[in-house]
């Protein structure tokens, strides 16, 4: 019998993911949910699921797993609710913005013995996933260093950066997760800095809109992160590592991989716009690895401890940043 899904909001990243499971023959997408009723008709009309209530959803017995992807102040309530239930969570990152209020909603977790898998869909694309392996198998030897950039190429929206947490615990934590991926364990400290560069609007907002962060490991071990949410060329994606024996990297990505030589020189396509399309691998994948998980294999999936992790280090960078000095991350 497939894994009978639900989905809570079926925004942009809701149909992301309805596509994905609704494309594993071991997933069969069964209910969705959405305040805006059109925003749910749409999924429903796509892949025949049932438009129900959230508490509908719970009680349900012929619903095995959630999709979570409401917005981040519903998501530690609506983790501990289908826990409850019996119900196994894929929860878009993060679980909420607070690390206190994340490690009560994993007591639960843990409590009821559920299944809770947080979207880092970084780490299932295949080109990080490639360095990754490298690393693991230890062509590059002992990881020493690494740069991570991530540029956006343009802002959200007032409101998104109201409530996002800013962006060390919005756009950074991507890749504070992917430096734990990388580097294989938690760094012991960062110092970090942020500036308005782009939009004086950001800092009415009291957030950033360009950051950069050191992140330091007890035994030395460095990965420095930058990010900015403009980038005039397009959705900016880079990871390096640094080992003993050698060096693996990924590239940015291009929708088409051409290089076109003339008289006026070399040229290649425009990057990526956005997640949307620089992702579409990433997010087959963590849905594939969170039902494969389902059915008994974990292996590699991103777990409720990883979720807080990144949120850690995420607060610790933006205590750096405020107060100009290097921050030990809790443990």
């Amino acid at each position: 019998m497939p894994i009978r899904f639900a989905i809570l909001g079926a925004g942009r990243i809701g149909q992301v993911h309805a596509r994905a499971v609704a494309g594993n023959d071991s997933a069969r997408l069964a209910a969705v949910h959405d305040p805006v009723a059109a925003a749910a008709k749409l999924i429903s009309d796509q892949y025949g699921a049932d438009i129900r209530s959230v508490d509908d959803i719970a009680a349900a017995d012929d619903i095995d797993a959630v999709v979570l992807c409401t917005p981040t102040d519903l998501h530690a309530q609506q983790i501990e609710l289908f826990a409850r239930a019996g119900k196994a969570v894929f929860c878009e990152k993060p679980i909420d913005l607070d690390s206190g209020r994340v490690r009560e909603c994993l007591k639960v977790v843990e409590e009821t013995g559920a299944t809770l898998m947080v979207g880092f869909n970084r780490r299932f694309d295949p080109h990080f996933m490639g360095v990754q392996a490298a690393i693991a198998d230890g062509r590059i030897g002992t990881p020493e260093m690494g740069i991570i950039t991530s540029r956006d190429p343009g802002a959200p929206p007032a409101d998104y950066i109201r409530r996002s947490g800013g962006i060390f615990k919005d756009m950074m934590i991507h890749d504070f997760d992917m430096a734990v991926f990388l580097m294989g364990d938690m760094p012991a400290s960062v110092l970090a800095t942020g500036s308005v560069l782009t939009d004086p609007a950001i800092e009415q907002l009291g957030d950033y809109d360009s950051a950069s962060a050191i992140l330091r490991w007890q035994d030395g071990r460095q990965v420095s992160i930058t990010n900015s949410r403009r980038a005039t060329y397009g959705y900016d994606q880079r990871v390096e590592i640094h080992g003993s024996a050698g060096m693996a990297a990924a590239e940015n990505e291009h929708p088409v991989r051409i290089e076109v030589a003339t008289a006026d020189g070399y040229t290649r396509p425009p990057l990526h716009d956005f997640f949307m399309t620089r992702y579409v691998a990433a997010y087959a994948n963590e849905i594939n690895a969170f039902i494969a998980a389902l059915g008994g294999d974990a292996t590699g999936i991103s777990v409720g401890r990883d979720g807080l992790n990144a949120l850690l280090i995420a607060e610790a960078a933006l205590e750096s940043a405020q107060t100009g000095k290097a921050v030990d991350i809790a443990h």
